[in-house]
C-alpha cells in the first residue's frame, strides 16, 4: 500500500489533514489500492508487470528467487526458499506490526489535526478556508499522479529494490517537478476558474510539496515494502506536529490561508526529510530504460485512474468555490471535513485488513470472495448506518459544540452529506474488492461513471440551492450513480451481493428508529432548555449543544442498538459483561 495519505479529502478530519504530512499519499487512500497486483484486470500477474502468483503475489521467492515480496529485503530474512507455512507467518507478524503502529499513527495524526481545526476555525474566517481549499483542490489532483505509481511499485517490485531505485527516483523527480512547472504556470487560470484568483500564490505555495515527494517516494515505497510503518508512524506524527505548531502560530499573526499551506510545506519537509534518513536506501541517481518501461507499465494505469479520482473528490470544491465565492466554500469545507472522520479514520483501518483479506479469498474458490464480502458489508453498513443518523440529525449541535456560531450555515450541508458518509464507506469497500479480485480496469470505470454524474450534479445543484444544493447533488449522485455502478461491477466480477439484502433489514430498520428517536429528543431537549429550534444553530451555546449531543445522540444509538442487533446476541453481549463486572 503507499504511503501517501489520500488527498482525496478523504484522509482530512479537518482543514490542513488533507494531505497526509508525509506527502505520501498512505493508507486511507483509494491508492491503497494499488499494492496489490497489476493494474490491468490480470489476475493471474505479478507486480509491476511480472509473472507471479494470483492477485499479483508473485511466487514464494518473487519468481527468480531474489528480494521478493516474500524472500529477502527485510520481509522475512530468508531467501525465499523457506517452507509456505514460515513465509505466510513470519509476513503475517511483520503485517500485523504494521498494522498496530499504522493505526496508532492515523489516530495521533487525526488528533493533533483535529485540534488545530478546532483553533483554526476561531483564528481565521470562512474565506481564509475557501482559499486554502482552492489549493488543495489543485495539490490533491497532482499528488495523485505526480510519481506515477512509483511508491506501489517499489513495494510490489521482483527484485532488488537497489535495482530499480536509481531509476524510479529519476522518474519520480521528474515527473514531480514537470508536473508543479505546469502547476505553477497554469494556478491563476486554475483560480480563476474556481472563482477565487486571490489563491493564486496559496495554490503555488501548497502544491510545492508534490517536490518533497518526488524525492522521497522511492524511500516511503522501501520502507512499506520492508513494514517499517514504525518509522513512517513516527515521521507522520512528527510532521503533524510542525503543522500544527506553524499553523496555529501565523493564523494567531494574521496569516490567513497561508497558514495552512506553509504549516503543510513545513510538515512535509520535516516528514520527508525522517523518512529519507530512515529508508536506509542510498541516494543514486540513474536511468534503466528496461526498469523505466516496467514501472510505467504499472504506473501509467494507475495514474489515469487516480487523476479521475481526484477529479471526482475535488470537483465541488472548484464548482462552489466558481459559482458561490471562496466564503461559502469555506463552509462547504468545514461540512465535507466533518462528514470525513469517519471514512478516514475507520476508512483507513478497515482498508489494511480488508485489501489482504480479500486478495486471499480471491486466490482461493470464486464463492470464497463471495461469502466474505457477504459478511463484510452488512457489518460496514451496520457500523455507519448509526453515525451517518446522529450526523444527520443532530448536524446544527455538532457544528455549534466544536465551531462556534459562527460556522452556523456548514451545518445544513454537513446534514446532507451524512448520506455520503455512507456511500463513501461502501464504495471504498467496493474499490478494495475488486482489486483484490483483480478486476482494477473496473475500478477506474466505476470511478469515471460516478465522475461523469457528479460534475453536472454538483453544477446544476450549486446554482439551484448554494451550498446545501452542492450537498444535494453529491449525495444524489452517490446513491442514484456510485453505488448500481459499484454493484455492477462487482457484480462482473463474479461476487455474488443478493444474499446481502436480508442482512440489511435490521440495520435499515434501526436506522429509522434511530432516527426518530433522536429527532423527538432532541426537540424535547431543546424546548426544556430554550435552546435550538426548528433545526436552526442560531443562538446556540456550546453548553446547550453538548447536552442535546448527549441526550438526542444517546437516546438514538440505544435505539439503533436495541432494533438492529438481535436480543439473543444482545443477551449474550450481557452475559459476558455481567461476570467481568462481578469480578
Amino acid at each position: 500500500m503507499e504511503q501517501r495519505n489520500r488527498p482525496d479529502r478523504e484522509q482530512g478530519a479537518d482543514a490542513g489533514d488533507h494531505i497526509d504530512h508525509t506527502g505520501h499519499r498512505g493508507h486511507h487512500d483509494h491508492r491503497d489500492h494499488t499494492a496489490h497486483g497489476d493494474h490491468g484486470d490480470r489476475g493471474g500477474t505479478g507486480a509491476v508487470g511480472e509473472p507471479g502468483g494470483p492477485s499479483g503475489t508473485g511466487t514464494a521467492d518473487g519468481t527468480d528467487g531474489t528480494d521478493g515480496i516474500d524472500g529477502i529485503d527485510g520481509i522475512d530474512g530468508t531467501d525465499g526458499t523457506g517452507t509456505a507455512g514460515e513465509q505466510v507467518g513470519s509476513i503475517g507478524r511483520k503485517a500485523g506490526r504494521g498494522l498496530r503502529w499504522s493505526l496508532l499513527g492515523n489516530l495521533g495524526t487525526k488528533a493533533t489535526t483535529f485540534v488545530m481545526g478546532l483553533v483554526l476555525a476561531r483564528l481565521l474566517v470562512p474565506e481564509d478556508f475557501g482559499l486554502y481549499a482552492i489549493a488543495l483542490a489543485a495539490t490533491t489532483f497532482v499528488m495523485h499522479v505526480n510519481d506515477v505509481g512509483i511508491i506501489a511499485a517499489t513495494v510490489q517490485w521482483r527484485g532488488r529494490v537497489e535495482e530499480m531505485a536509481p531509476t524510479a527516483t529519476v522518474m519520480a523527480v521528474a515527473f514531480s517537478t514537470g508536473m508543479y512547472g505546469i502547476f505553477w504556470v497554469v494556478a491563476p487560470y486554475f483560480a480563476e476558474l474556481a472563482g477565487s484568483v486571490e489563491a493564486t500564490p496559496v495554490v503555488r505555495l501548497l502544491t510545492a510539496i508534490i517536490l518533497i515527494d518526488g524525492v522521497t517516494a522511492v524511500r516511503a515505497g522501501s520502507l512499506m515494502r520492508g513494514f517499517g510503518h514504525d518509522r513512517l508512524t513516527k515521521a507522520n506524527i512528527a510532521g503533524s506536529l510542525v503543522n500544527a505548531g506553524v499553523a496555529v502560530t501565523l493564523a494567531a499573526n494574521g496569516a490567513g490561508a497561508y497558514s495552512f499551506a506553509v504549516g503543510q510545506v513545513a510538515a512535509n519537509t520535516v516528514t520527508g526529510a525522517l523518512v529519507f534518513a530512515w529508508a536506509g536506501l542510498p541516494f543514486q541517481l540513474g536511468f534503466d530504460r528496461e526498469v523505466a518501461a516496467r514501472l510505467l507499465r504499472f504506473g501509467a494505469p494507475l495514474a489515469l485512474g487516480l487523476g479521475i479520482e481526484a477529479v471526482l473528490m475535488n470537483a465541488d470544491y472548484v464548482i462552489v468555490g466558481a459559482v458561490l465565492g471562496p466564503v461559502a466554500l469555506g463552509f462547504y469545507l468545514l461540512a465535507f471535513n466533518v462528514s470525513s472522520w469517519v471514512p478516514s479514520v475507520i476508512g483507513t483501518a478497515l482498508r489494511y485488513v480488508t485489501v489482504p483479506s480479500f486478495s486471499r479469498l480471491a486466490e482461493q474458490r470464486p464463492e470464497s470472495l463471495s461469502l466474505g464480502v457477504q459478511r463484510s458489508v452488512p457489518l460496514l453498513v451496520a457500523f455507519v448506518l448509526p453515525v451517518a443518523v446522529v450526523t444527520a440529525t443532530l448536524a446544527p449541535a455538532i457544528v455549534a459544540f466544536l465551531y462556534g456560531e459562527k460556522w452556523a450555515p456548514a451545518a445544513g450541508v454537513l446534514a446532507l452529506l451524512a448520506v455520503l458518509m455512507v456511500v463513501r464507506m461502501l464504495t471504498s469497500l467496493a474499490f478494495d474488492i475488486l482489486t483484490s479480485a483483480g478486476a482494477t480496469r473496473s475500478t477506474v470505470w466505476m470511478n469515471l461513471g460516478w465522475a461523469v454524474a457528479l460534475v453536472p450534479a454538483l453544477w446544476a445543484g450549486t446554482h439551484w440551492y448554494g451550498i446545501r444544493g452542492a450537498a444535494i447533488g453529491h449525495a444524489l449522485a452517490g446513491v442514484l450513480v456510485a453505488l448500481p455502478v459499484a454493484a455492477l461491477a462487482l457484480s462482473r466480477a463474479g461476487v455474488r451481493l443478493a444474499p446481502v439484502l436480508p442482512a440489511l433489514v435490521r440495520p435499515s430498520l434501526g436506522a429509522v428508529v434511530a432516527a426518530a428517536v433522536t429527532v423527538a429528543l432532541a426537540d424535547l431537549t431543546s424546548s426544556l432548555m430554550g435552546g435550538l429550534t426548528g433545526g436552526d444553530t442560531g443562538g446556540v451555546t456550546a453548553g446547550s449543544a453538548l447536552v442535546r449531543l448527549c441526550v438526542a445522540g444517546g437516546g438514538g444509538l440505544l435505539a439503533y442498538l436495541l432494533v438492529a442487533v438481535p436480543a439473543a446476541r444482545l443477551r449474550q453481549l450481557g452475559a459476558r459483561a455481567i461476570p467481568a463486572r462481578a469480578r
